[in-house]
């Protein structure tokens, strides 16, 4: 379970200026749960992801998972727990199966090599076939590279991921068949799972639950159908009629 108690996040603008992206912010997330989080651009959407990925720490507030305040707990061995995937792909040289090998060749493991069962493991929860793991992973589309993102942010077992904007460069069939996975996911390997979009499409078909963020505050929360079937707030019925399509 990932749980933010009072996150506060103020970065400094050159000249001395603060700026408060982010006030009082207060949710939880749990395992074989999918939780959407949307709002306008500037709203502190992916900065509120980088948080709990400790890419940047809160000014105020604790963000804990399963309890355990992650502050205390090494950057590199939270990002093993935590993992992210972020809005655009990137593919190292080489092969699908070189991308997939990275992050035990990072911790100095034996790289898995095709046939084994970490390998197939993901690939089956993407929905990769086994022939393009030895296809360059460069020449893959954008939803193929997304997929291959996502195997990669998998295949070390988190207990959470992140994705921001998993969906901005993917048309609209890319993006169903991404949320379908996405549920698969979550159930099968009983993960917390946290998306950043602009996308409602994505978060109507992916979440279970939905944050509306503005100005760096929690406006609104609750089951994705009735929030945006009968929002509750003007300021949700204002995003609904014309959401932002700008990335943050």
């Amino acid at each position: 379970m990932v749980q933010l108690e009072n996150v506060g996040f103020v970065r400094k603008r050159p000249g001395g200026e603060q700026a408060v992206i982010l006030d009082g912010v207060s949710f939880c997330a749990c395992p074989s749960n999918i939780t959407g989080i949307v709002g306008p651009s500037g709203s502190g959407k992916s900065t509120l992801i980088r948080l709990i990925n400790r890419l940047d720490d809160p000014s105020t507030g604790t963000i804990s998972l399963n309890g355990d305040d992650i502050s205390t707990v090494d950057p590199l061995l939270l990002r093993r727990k935590v993992a992210m995937v972020l809005q655009k792909p990137f593919m190292f040289e080489g092969t699908v199966l070189s991308n997939l090998q990275r992050p035990f060749l990072y911790r100095n493991l034996l790289p898995p090599p095709a046939g084994s069962d970490e390998v197939v493991r993901v690939i089956s929860l993407v929905r990769l076939s086994p022939d393009m793991l030895e296809r360059e992973a460069r020449s893959l589309s954008g939803g193929e590279q997304q997929r291959v993102n996502l195997a990669r942010a998998l295949i070390s077992h988190p207990e959470v991921l992140l994705l921001d904007e998993p969906t901005s460069a993917l048309d609209r069939p890319a993006t169903d068949s991404l949320a379908t996975t996405l549920r698969e996911i979550c159930c099968r390997e009983q993960l917390v799972i946290i998306i950043v979009t602009h996308d409602l499409r994505l978060a109507e078909r992916a979440a279970d639950y939905l944050i509306y963020l503005e100005q760096g505050m929690i406006i609104e929360e609750g089951g994705v159908s009735e929030m945006l079937a009968v929002p509750r707030t003007v300021a949700l019925q204002r995003f609904l009629a014309k959401p932002d399509k700008e990335e943050e």
